[in-house]
């Protein structure tokens, strides 16, 4: 893979003039998981120059926030509709279920999987359970709890949102997708992974008044997670896109 886009990079340098009026500033490719850094890793200067549009990326893989675009990752169609105003059915303080596959969610499993009021679970819920149980189980929780997993993210911070839970950002050095747009701090609750240990008691601490609050803003930014084919006004295309041109507008000319 990295010798093939090489070959690629070095193509469109000797063949068209474009690249080379800003040696790749004012342009931009999309790559998602780890795979895209090591694809990538025999052209320094196309990570160090152009804009990576890259879901949900980490620091420590190269991701430069200024320049760089964070792509949510969103997996559809979704299995279940949007969620909607139905806070009365969300009796679950606070739900996550998955691999442990990274430090963080090998200590949020060790430290709450017993617990009576948070729903943790170190291991998907199996399919032989019931049919979309995993899915349902959002609409009756009020936060979703979205660790950082092994070199990306997946996507259960678009589903959390797709459902109308609140999602809970346990993960340090994150991008969150279209931050340049949108206020997190309004529709989710960001923590550090230190913060683990004191997760009930965060959640607990929200006022019904807050809780409303956060979720009706969850509310009116689901429709910036959602693809559309062709694309539809506010969509998640149409947010990639602004991203882009607020970027453009940082590259020099000389």
């Amino acid at each position: 893979m990295a010798l093939i886009v090489r070959g690629y990079v070095e193509m469109l340098i000797q063949k068209y003039p474009f690249w080379n009026r800003t040696l790749g500033a004012d342009h931009f490719f999309v790559t998602c998981h780890d795979v895209g850094v090591r694809a990538t890793e025999n052209v320094t200067f196309l990570v160090k120059n152009s804009i990576r549009v890259v879901c949900s990326p980490s620091y420590n893989v190269g991701f430069i926030p200024h320049k760089d675009v964070a792509l949510p990752q969103i997996l559809q169609p979704f299995a279940l509709p949007r969620g909607g105003d139905d806070i009365e059915n969300r009796t679950i303080l606070g739900f996550w279920a998955g691999h442990r596959n990274s430090r963080i969610r090998v200590v949020l499993a060790r430290l709450w999987e017993n617990d009576t009021v948070l729903s943790i679970s170190n291991n998907r819920i199996s399919r032989a359970t019931g049919q979309l149980v995993y899915q349902k189980q959002f609409y009756r929780s009020k936060f979703c709890v979205c660790p950082g997993g092994s070199q990306v993210n997946s996507a259960r911070i678009a589903d959390s949102i797709h459902y109308a839970c609140v999602p809970v950002i346990l993960s340090d050095y994150y991008d969150l997708p279209f931050s340049d747009i949108l206020d997190w701090r309004k529709f989710s609750i960001i923590l550090r992974e230190e913060d683990v240990g004191n997760l009930k008691t965060v959640l607990q601490e929200v006022t019904d008044e807050q809780y409303k609050a956060l979720h009706c803003n969850l509310r009116r930014v689901q429709r910036h997670f959602e693809w559309h084919t062709p694309p539809i006004k506010y969509d998640a295309f149409h947010m990639v896109m602004y991203e882009l041109w607020l970027r453009h507008h940082t590259v020099k000319y000389r």
